[in-house]
């Protein structure tokens, strides 16, 4: 079970920056393996979990977004009923709090599932057909 680089990137809470701050990974050949994005008052923050973490930093950096780093716990689970509760469960048995947890890809995995809540399901799902 190793560790990870996380970058979080504290931007505007507006809409395409999740877009920008992608693309601005995309454009430096930094691959994005686990992402999760929420809102803390009117600040947004984008964890970022990717191959290349300061490639990653520079690049942000270069388009003005501040970051920071931390060390989360990279877990790989079997992808059925009960594995996540088998480990959380271990954790809270040894007194170890878990602050927020996501999901991203595991190495040779070929497609994932992205869940993004919106402002508008419709139109976002008419958007990306």
């Amino acid at each position: 079970m190793p560790k990870a680089k996380q970058i979080t990137v504290w931007v505007a809470d507006r809409p395409g920056v999740l877009g920008a701050v992608a693309a601005a990974l995309g454009e430096k050949k930094v691959n994005v393996q686990g992402c999760v994005a929420h809102v803390q008052g009117d600040q947004g923050a984008i964890r970022l979990v990717v191959d290349k973490p300061a490639a990653a930093k520079k690049a942000l950096a270069a388009k003005g977004w501040r970051t920071s780093e931390e060390d989360v716990v990279a877990v790989t689970l079997a992808d059925k009923p009960g594995t996540l509760g088998a480990a959380a469960s271990r954790l809270g048995n040894a007194g170890i709090n878990i602050q927020y947890a996501y999901v991203g890809t595991a190495k040779g995995a070929r497609k994932v599932t992205c869940y993004l809540a919106v402002s508008d399901a419709a139109a976002a799902l008419k958007a990306l057909r």
